[in-house]
């Protein structure tokens, strides 16, 4: 399981903060203080992967799947 970016959590707080209406303006500093936690923590029971170890998944099943189907098609030239 991969542990959220500090440097993409920094940014998406700082979107969300930057998102609220102005009149919470005041409130925005402490807003980034503790949603950055509650986010990470959020983040950190989804169970993300990087992208990187998704990629390296994507091509061994793309491999696996192009195996099975050599498989299969030997099999039904068997069957022939």
């Amino acid at each position: 399981m991969a542990r959220p970016d500090l440097k993409t959590l920094d940014e998406l707080t700082r979107r969300l903060v930057e998102a609220l209406p102005d009149d919470l303006s005041a409130a925005r500093d402490d807003l980034r203080e503790r949603l950055r936690p509650v986010l990470e923590a959020q983040l950190a029971r989804m169970e993300l992967v990087t992208r990187e170890e998704f990629e390296i998944q994507k091509r061994v099943l793309e491999r696996s799947r192009e195996k099975l189907e050599q498989l299969q098609n030997k099999l039904d030239s068997l069957d022939d």
